[in-house]
């Protein structure tokens, strides 16, 4: 349990936040008006990635080599939920990537989740449906989506449900740039698709599960409540063809947020630029997304950081949801690469640290949960 200051970066040339236009943010001051309470929920974990709530008040967790962990009152159950490494290839970044829950889960029993296995001598990346038994433990229902093209970087991997009860999945261009502006590639891509793995009638194609595209690697989704308008997070180059540029985007149905053909502050006709990026000789790789909906943070986005290792927290001009007034710099360096964000229905943030990734500095109890408790 600490008390924690934080960096506040100020944006700057506030005057211009419209579609197309993005700012860069650089350190000024310290922020003291609230104290932050961590402490420890699970120790010992193997490169957790994303976490997922279930409606009984469980919560599940993907291991990259893959195992999905659960965590039940307070505590995490010895037994995988389940576990799918004979099926997981976990090379460099791929393996076991995103989960979410159905939000019928009471009922159905559904479970959704993104991994990386090899076919044919290749990385492929697919979404199956995965359904608990009667014992409480999980199984493989329905493959979804298969034969995406795969690669050791560049996955993607975000699994979340929407407001809209649909499905969205965050796939990467696996290291192949033309992908991204190629419709009919999945690649570099946002999708949207029925919990049954149909494409929607509503999608931006009727038949095509892709509903943004121009994206480089994405990895983090979340829907601000008061609009419900997607949000994301993307990682920029990390030195070819130029450094940084990290990416945090409101998504568009249908829109083309521009890679390779633009990134970070670049912009061109019929191109969406960020609404932030971290500048070009500083990293965020950003990881998991979600916004504040309690507390004295309210009404802001949380994402992680990997190379940054930090927590980000970004407010949103509450008259203009394109407009970003503030970002903040937390836990700088205090435990690591983090990997993903949630809020809890109390209230209290769950933060996953992913120092066994390969290219940490993994502690005695790495890799953990840790809650925070923002007073």
């Amino acid at each position: 349990m600490k008390n924690l200051f934080f960096i506040l970066i100020a944006i700057v040339n506030m005057g211009s936040c419209k579609k197309g236009s993005t700012e860069t943010a650089t350190p000024t001051e310290t922020d003291t008006t609230v104290t932050l309470k961590v402490t420890t929920l699970v120790k010992g974990l193997d490169t957790p990635w994303e976490m997922a709530q279930l409606s009984d008040g469980r919560v599940l967790i993907t291991e990259r080599q893959g195992r999905i962990r659960e965590v039940k009152n307070g505590a995490l159950t010895a037994a995988p939920w389940l576990d799918l490494t004979a099926n997981v290839s976990e090379q460099g970044e791929s393996g076991l990537l995103g989960i979410c829950a159905d939000p019928d889960f009471n009922s159905n029993k559904y479970v959704y989740v993104a991994y990386t296995y090899v076919k044919g001598g290749n990385l492929v990346i697919n979404l199956v449906r995965l359904k608990e038994n009667a014992s409480g433990k999980g199984a493989v229902d329905k493959v979804l989506i298969d034969n995406i093209p795969g690669n050791t970087v560049h996955d993607g991997g975000a699994v979340k449900i929407g407001p809209d009860k649909k499905i969205y999945w965050s796939v990467g261009d696996a290291g192949n740039t033309a992908y991204a502006q190629n419709l009919t590639s999945l690649n570099g891509k946002i999708l949207r698709l029925n919990t049954d793995g149909s494409i929607p009638a509503d999608n931006p194609n009727p038949n095509s599960y892709v509903y943004s595209y121009g994206h480089r690697n994405p990895q983090g989704l979340a829907w601000q409540p008061e609009t419900q308008q997607l949000y994301a997070t993307e990682h920029g180059p990390s030195g070819s063809p130029a450094c940084c540029r990290d990416e945090l985007n409101l998504i568009e149905r249908g829109k083309n947020y521009g890679w390779p053909t633009i990134y970070g502050d670049q912009t061109a006709s019929g191109m969406i630029s960020p609404l932030i990026m971290s500048g070009n000789d500083y990293t965020w790789a950003p990881g998991g997304l979600t916004f504040v909906t309690k507390g004295k943070w309210k009404g802001s986005i949380l994402f992680t950081g990997l190379r940054g290792q930090s927590l980000y927290r970004v407010m949103l001009d509450p008259n203009n949801n394109r407009k970003v007034l503030h970002i903040l710099k937390i836990f700088e360096n205090e435990y690591g690469r983090l990997r993903d964000v949630m809020e809890m229905p109390n209230g209290d943030l769950w933060l996953a640290v992913s120092n066994k990734d390969g290219r940490g500095s993994p502690g005695a109890d790495d890799d953990r949960i840790l809650i925070i408790k923002v007073e």
